[in-house]
């Protein structure tokens, strides 16, 4: 991706957005509110770095490093705080909130996905917005046969968890 023109911000903005805020989604367990904090985090981070990318891989990978730095520095300053919240959370919910869970089969893949750890996470995240698996291996710095196991691996708790919920 070598343009002689500058990228533009409004451009990155427009075309990321929705891959940004999804990936975000699943890191806080598709909490809306916080996915948009996130979110915005990541594209001022973006605008501060417009002038240092080099364009060494494309926008695209680029922003994605971006957003797995920004959700994982949330989440490791947050870590001891939101398991506290999730133990008490799981001790209160209702019985509507199960019946919701059981017809909402996307608010219980967040639900399991909430339960992986951060690489899981991650990874499942960029699996739903469809990133091919060559630019996942590259976001994270392993092999592809790393990452085929790591997906297998992923796939099979995700299934216990939503199996045992």
């Amino acid at each position: 991706m070598n343009h002689s023109n500058p990228l533009s911000f409004e451009e990155l903005y427009q075309t990321h957005y929705r891959m940004v805020m999804q990936l975000c989604l699943g890191f806080v367990k598709g909490d809306q509110d916080l996915s948009k904090d996130l979110t915005q985090e990541v594209f001022i981070q973006v605008w501060n770095g417009l002038d240092r990318f080099r364009q060494d891989s494309s926008s695209k990978t680029w922003i994605y490093r971006i957003t797995v730095n920004t959700c994982l520095n949330y989440l490791k300053k947050q870590k001891s705080q939101e398991n506290r919240m999730a133990e008490i959370l799981r001790g209160q919910e209702t019985s509507d909130e199960i019946k919701l869970m059981e017809t909402d089969p996307g608010k219980r893949l967040f639900e399991a996905m909430g339960k992986l750890p951060e690489i899981d996470r991650l990874i499942t995240g960029l699996l739903l917005e469809e990133v091919p698996q060559d630019e996942i291996a590259a976001i994270l710095g392993i092999s592809d046969g790393n990452l085929r196991v790591k997906i297998h691996r992923i796939k099979r708790k995700l299934k216990k968890l939503i199996d045992h919920e």
